[in-house]
């Protein structure tokens, strides 16, 4: 079985801190991480943009392409919505990276909304048509935004199951954090695997795993954190401070 595949368990989630380079991708290796998982948001910054396909395809893509090369557990690469590739060049460009899997999100970035659902579902198929052994965790953006979880949760719900049918593997309702509204979509999608966001404030990851989630993922958290003791270190240096 996939080895990043059979990491998906209900319940026992996979816990996945976020890298953005061959450096940390190192650091959560060594940690002793069984799978090394991107940040769009985090690689893009790195590299001078903005997130949401701001950066060029070939620039994200080399990123990923030296993250996987740095470890030897398996990467799963955040690949937004996919940079207007085709399903079967956006496989190939992947395959070339060495990732193992990949976020793939609704968002339809050339225009102001979602993608229709039928549409991503005969994405998410000609995806996994063309690389049958890629770990599909498909991404659900209707609560981005959302002020009131409970009025999306149906068509999270009706995404996620469009989805799983055309062959994604885990599901990924980004930014739901009320413990009622994700544990109803756990329900509604189960046995498949479902990918929560670790937040401050929301469910903590025990609590997460008793929801029945499979997958957690930090996002763009981590980087958040080092930036943010860099700004500060950066501050004490300019006020005289020595660092270390």
């Amino acid at each position: 079985m996939n080895q990043l595949r059979a990491l998906h368990v209900p319940g026992s989630p996979l816990i996945l801190p976020n890298a953005w380079d061959a450096d940390s991708a190192r650091l959560v290796e060594a940690a002793g991480f069984p799978v090394v998982a991107t940040s769009s948001a985090a690689v893009a910054a790195v590299l001078g943009y903005q997130d949401g396909h701001d950066a060029p395809a070939d620039e994200m893509f080399a990123a990923a392409r030296r993250i996987a090369r740095a470890v030897s557990v398996p990467v799963t690469v955040d690949a937004e919505g996919g940079y207007g590739l085709s399903s079967a060049e956006l496989a190939e460009r992947l395959k070339d990276a060495g990732a193992a899997g990949l976020n793939f999100e609704d968002t339809d970035h050339a225009g102001s909304g979602l993608v229709e659902t039928a549409t991503q579902a005969e994405r998410i198929a000609a995806l996994r048509e063309a690389s049958p052994e890629l770990v599909i965790n498909a991404r659900i953006d209707v609560f981005l935004g959302a002020e009131d979880e409970s009025a999306v949760l149906d068509a999270a719900i009706e995404r996620a199951r469009a989805y799983l049918e055309a062959g994604a593997d885990c599901v990924y309702p980004i930014l739901a954090k009320t413990p009622e509204v994700l544990g109803a979509f756990v329900q509604a999608v189960s046995p498949a695997a479902v990918n929560a966001t670790y937040l401050p404030g929301a469910p903590d990851f025990a609590e997460l795993a008793k929801l029945g989630v499979a997958r957690i993922s930090l996002g763009g958290g981590l980087w958040h954190v080092v930036q943010r003791f860099l700004k500060n270190t950066l501050a004490e240096l300019a006020d005289g401070k020595l660092p270390y």
